[in-house]
């Protein structure tokens, strides 16, 4: 019994703790240009200066709209977060306190995965209540925004364990993943329509999951299903933390 009151209690305080170093990161990293750089105007410009011109209703753009700004505003957190702590030595004041790893880990990400659901209704909305966009189920909606904002705030964590003490190191790298997913993740051409290697590189991106449960929940329209996106959103979130926490291990020792 003691053990078993001693392992809720730490629970709690992990808990407690990883609650604690979302706020501090919110309060400290959410107005910072970097992020607001690479989390909002980034993916805006960029989603906007390939869907201008396209002989498609406003409507149907908005499910890649609310993609993209996710996957930029939510892996954006941990790459400026994590190396600059590092800088200041913060991060390691942190792993030195009498909290577990996990708990710190969660903490990062709760912050990326935070930041991105409130910069994703910015798009929802403009969509709502401009173009006529419909919420077609919105337990899926509910599903894509959450699994996917979490899902690539790992994916951040993950690149921000390699060591290093500048984020433009590691915004340069997730960039060179972020990128290319953008354009095989069927944001801009439907995945049915792209020939049978790019629907099988499509295969290979999370992002191609979050877009088709959006997309479901807005327009009725899936490639995958919605369990199938979210067992694999699920997968690709359990992964990142996985080789995130593998690699800081590695480079800490």
């Amino acid at each position: 019994m003691s053990k078993g009151k001693f392992s809720i209690a730490q629970l709690k305080a992990d808990l407690s703790a990883s609650w604690a170093i979302a706020k501090k990161d919110m309060r400290i990293y959410y107005i910072k240009p970097g992020t607001l750089m690479f989390g909002v105007l980034f993916p805006l410009f960029m989603f906007l200066s390939f869907a201008v011109g396209k002989n498609a209703p406003a409507a149907t753009l908005i499910p890649g709209l609310i993609s993209i700004t996710i996957l930029f505003s939510s892996s954006s957190i941990g790459p400026m977060v994590i190396p600059t702590e590092r800088r200041v030595k913060t991060f390691e004041r942190l792993v030195s306190a009498p909290i577990s790893f996990y708990s710190i880990i969660l903490g990062k990400t709760l912050g990326g995965f935070l930041f991105s659901l409130a910069i994703s209704v910015i798009p929802l909305f403009i969509g709502l209540l401009w173009f006529e966009t419909q919420i077609i189920s919105l337990i899926a909606l509910i599903a894509g925004l959450s699994l996917a904002s979490y899902c690539f705030a790992t994916l951040g964590i993950m690149f921000a364990s390699f060591p290093t003490e500048n984020p433009g190191d590691i915004m340069m790298l997730l960039n060179f993943v972020r990128l290319p997913l953008i354009f095989i993740s069927g944001l801009y051409i439907p995945i049915e329509s792209l020939p049978g290697w790019g629907q099988i590189a499509a295969a290979f991106s999370p992002l191609t999951y979050a877009n088709d449960l959006v997309r479901y929940a807005l327009e009725g329209k899936t490639v995958y299903g919605p369990v199938v996106d979210s067992v694999v959103l699920t997968l690709f979130m359990a992964a990142f933390l996985f080789i995130g926490m593998r690699l800081d291990e590695k480079f800490r020792k």
